[in-house]
């Protein structure tokens, strides 16, 4: 099935499920909490879901206020049978849990009747990251893919020397400051301070923070900055979609970026943007960065979140331990 542009705005329910306060919860969701339009999508689908369960279990449409631990229980049971990973099944009930909170606040009920249910725990995964070397190799790979475009004339679809230097600029500028996929591509240029080296970042739930960028990175974007037909205004996204028009570079067109370059680079072309972040953290815990420091890089609201990259370098120092010590 193919995706879904995520530039689209949310598909609306289906007549049957049209629901006053799953309408507000989305626009909620949208202008309130800026969430990103994957949360936005995803939320719809959980409601939309259970609301069609009721319908054909109960035979009547969902009264939320009405609704009790037993009807969600009860919903549980039924994903159960339907063999959903765990995984799904917490993003089912966090988005039911939102809009519950959503309806206590505007006094429509008075507790969440979905709180203290038994969920099936979700597996602990270590986030996947590239090593310093494997990072460098990719930073390397849009020029080592136009160089190998000029040496077999006709070979593929072509890539022009604009599209690829903006393509440095991207990784670089992702790498260099560990941002979010939709962070990086809702740069402004006056989001950029050259002269401070610093990058103005808006992250989830509108929350600003303040960045450092390095000299590569800066680099990388004036040099493809220099090769636009004029230079971009103060409120232009950094990355262009192409170079004709100021539209914004959008997350899809950058994962199929990024897909081409992990295989001029050996690398796992299944690996996503999101990877270069997990490095991002990975990198500056191993060289001695504190934990608090980059749970303000990475924005992440809570430090248990930040925490994860500590068990991606434990593990591995625990491995080069047992390699090594005579007696581990």
């Amino acid at each position: 099935m193919p995706r879904r542009s995520v530039n689209l705005p949310a598909e609306n329910p289906p007549p049957e499920i049209r629901d006053q306060w799953i309408d507000k919860f989305l626009a909620h969701l949208a202008t309130d909490r800026g969430a990103s339009v994957y949360t936005q999508r995803n939320y719809q689908q959980a409601l939309i879901e259970f609301a069609r369960w009721h319908l054909a279990e109960r035979k009547s449409a969902a009264v939320w206020e009405k609704l009790q631990r037993d009807d969600f229980r009860s919903y549980l049971r039924y994903i159960g049978r339907n063999n959903l990973s765990r995984a799904a099944t917490a993003l089912r009930f966090s988005a039911m849990r939102t809009f519950y909170k959503f309806l206590m606040r505007h006094g429509q009920v008075e507790s969440l009747p979905i709180k203290n249910l038994s969920l099936p725990k979700a597996p602990k995964r270590l986030p996947k990251f590239l090593t310093v070397q494997q990072m460098a190799d990719l930073l390397a790979a849009p020029a080592k893919l136009l160089a190998s475009q000029k040496e077999k004339k006709g070979a593929g679809r072509p890539v022009s020397a604009e599209v690829c230097l903006r393509d440095v600029a991207v990784l670089e500028t992702i790498y260099s400051c560990g941002l979010r996929v939709s962070e990086l591509c809702g740069l402004r240029v006056d989001d950029i301070n050259f002269s401070e080296q610093i990058v103005r970042v808006r992250g989830k739930g509108k929350k600003e923070r303040l960045v450092p960028v390095g000299e590569p990175a800066l680099r990388a974007i004036q040099s493809y900055w220099d090769l636009l037909l004029a230079p971009p205004g103060a409120s232009q996204p950094v990355f262009r979609a192409d170079t004709t028009k100021a539209a914004p570079l959008s997350p899809l067109q950058l994962a199929r970026r990024l897909k081409n370059y992990l295989v001029v680079a050996g690398l796992d072309p299944a690996l996503t943007p999101h990877k270069l972040r997990h490095s991002y953290a990975t990198h500056l815990l191993d060289a001695g960065a504190d934990l608090r420091s980059v749970q303000e890089l990475l924005g992440h609201a809570h430090l248990i979140t930040t925490q994860v990259y500590t068990h991606v370098t434990t593990e591995r120092l625990k491995r080069a331990y047992d390699a090594a010590h005579p007696r581990a």
